[in-house]
């Protein structure tokens, strides 16, 4: 049997940059929603370098939210650029247990979800989290999918170390290699499926795709990843 995992940032909910607005707004900040969204692709360059380079945690989420506020322009009254920007990366992370900015629903993924819990696929999550997200879970209504949620804040260890990987496995009465992950990170999702000996769906909007590792297919809607499902053999 295959079991199939996902990441939950990017994958499942994506960031809700209206929300980030408004948040950085209470800090008496400003900064544009639509800058956020356009510097989005630039910030997760800068989360996948993190993690390349073995930071982690706050060093990775910060290294993300730092790009991402710095090229939108955040700004206050009197002030502006990094200084600016790390003050409030650090009162977000400090809040983000409590309200996690991703919680947007991209298009199709709640659909897949249940269809594949209709047909008796296991499943879990692997993500990079703050340590409350069975609890985000159980607000957003997905936590009946689920039969085990791999929190790196609860576990202590994080994509792409591969136990997160093992971990969730064996709460599904599986191997690692008998998962398909489906994320959005190349270091965190694919590489750290690879390294555990996992298949990879990589969901992205790069058009360069055609030539990727064995055990890994390019998604970049909720019906790309159905697809690529069912080119691994998941029943959905």
């Amino acid at each position: 049997m295959i079991a199939v995992t996902f990441d939950y940032g990017q994958t499942l909910f994506e960031l809700d940059t209206g929300m980030l607005a408004r948040r950085v707004a209470e800090r008496g900040a400003n900064v544009e929603q639509r800058a956020l969204d356009a510097e989005e692709p630039k910030a997760w360059e800068a989360y996948n370098a993190a993690k390349r380079s073995g930071e982690a945690g706050f060093e990775a989420w910060g290294a993300f939210m730092r790009t991402l506020l710095e090229r939108a322009g955040v700004h206050t009254e009197t002030r502006r650029g990094p200084e600016v920007a790390r003050e409030l990366v650090e009162w977000l992370w400090s809040e983000q247990p409590g309200k996690n900015l991703w919680r947007r629903p991209i298009a199709g993924m709640e659909d897949l979800v249940r269809d594949l819990a209709a047909r008796g696929v296991p499943l879990g999550i692997v993500s990079n989290s703050e340590g409350r997200l069975a609890e985000l879970l159980e607000e957003m209504g997905f936590a009946g999918y689920f039969g085990i949620v791999g929190d790196s804040g609860k576990l202590g260890f994080e994509k792409p170390d591969r136990r997160i990987f093992d971990y969730v496995a064996d709460g599904l009465g599986m191997r690692a290699a008998d998962l398909v992950h489906v994320g959005d990170a190349w270091a965190a999702d694919v590489e750290g499926a690879l390294a555990a000996g996992a298949r990879a769906i990589w969901i992205t909007d790069r058009p360069d795709t055609d030539a990727l590792p064995a055990g890994v297919l390019a998604a970049r809607t909720a019906k790309d990843v159905r697809e690529a499902l069912r080119a691994f053999g998941v029943p959905v």
